[in-house]
């Protein structure tokens, strides 16, 4: 078993990482720092052996072939990020090191976008900013009407931490019911009055607003298809604020194209990010934000910090704050 130097030695990703994170890896390891300019894979695992920990400022994939190049050296992992899709967390652990993410710091944040997308979808935002471009604005009662929040049926795929607090977020807007979809009835939809379905059908055909908040699994990866938007209402809004490949993009066009569905607000699209005259692009009836989920000055600090205790816990032999 390969021992640590007196100053374990950190490899983190990118220099655009947030000073406070790297600031508190110094208080005890010797750091190095990528240019985020060169932060590809090819300079990662260049630079990676030799390291005892890595810090992940976004999504690199960590598999064997990282894993077999950094060799025994290397005793964490910590991702600025909750969502770990990226991580063959199976094989990390298998080679006996730590692993880590920050979730729950970033939930408020992505659910305040989560709204912001719902409310700008649902009012037509984006296609009322277009005919302002094209001065094609009228003042007739039924211009550009938009849907109601109020006494609607919100449905949150996946209520984990990010969804419940989507939940406690739309509470003010008079919202007739929240139910939720996953694998099992949860306590704290319970807690939050929300109603279990089971039935994805039911769930779809039930839903005027559906938020997408589910890990990317081999079971959600690419769910929402022709299929499933033909199950939806005519007049729902979708929203995704969890991962791009959880939708088919090209069914999501089709259905917006087709008014299949009447909008949709995307935080994460596939591809990522979406090249310029994408489809997706060129709708009226989407609302799109770059993936700016956790980009709040606060949030990020928080996730660096976090990011970087996993790493001090995990090269002392304590518990991960967050352990995967």
């Amino acid at each position: 078993m390969t021992s640590l130097p007196a100053r374990p030695r950190v490899l983190v990703t990118s220099n655009e990482v947030p000073v406070v994170g790297i600031d508190l890896l110094r208080t005890k390891c010797d750091v190095t720092i990528l240019p985020a300019s060169v932060s590809n894979r090819e300079q990662v695992l260049k630079a990676l052996p030799g390291h005892n920990a890595v810090f992940l400022a976004s999504h690199h994939l960590v598999n064997s072939e990282l894993l077999d190049i950094a060799g025994p050296n290397l005793k964490v992992v910590s991702t600025m990020s909750a969502g770990f899709d990226h991580l063959d967390v199976p094989e990390i652990k298998k080679r006996g090191i730590k692993v880590g993410h920050t979730p729950m710091i970033l939930s408020d944040a992505v659910a305040e976008i989560a709204v912001l997308l719902l409310l700008s979808a649902a009012r037509r935002s984006h296609e009322g900013r277009m005919a302002l471009e094209q001065n094609n604005t009228q003042s007739g009662p039924q211009w550009l009407l938009g849907q109601d929040l109020r006494g609607s049926t919100v449905g949150i795929f996946g209520l984990g931490n990010i969804g419940q607090e989507i939940v406690k977020r739309l509470k003010g807007f008079e919202v007739g019911r929240f139910i939720y979809n996953g694998r099992s009835r949860k306590k704290a939809g319970d807690e939050l009055g929300a109603t279990f379905v089971s039935s994805l059908d039911e769930f779809l055909k039930s839903s005027d607003f559906l938020v997408i908040a589910a890990p990317l699994t081999n079971e959600t990866r690419g769910l929402f298809n022709d299929s499933v938007f033909d199950k939806m209402k005519k007049t729902a809004v979708l929203v995704n604020v969890a991962r791009g490949q959880i939708v088919n993009t090209d069914s999501l066009v089709r259905a917006l194209r087709n008014r299949k569905i009447f909008a949709a607000g995307l935080d994460v699209t596939d591809p990522e990010p979406l090249p310029p005259g994408h489809d997706l692009l060129k709708l009226p009836n989407v609302e799109i934000t770059p993936h700016l989920g956790s980009a709040t000055i606060k949030t990020r600090n928080d996730m660096s910090l976090t990011a970087a205790q996993n790493i001090i816990n995990g090269l002392e032999d304590k518990p991960l704050v967050y352990p995967l």
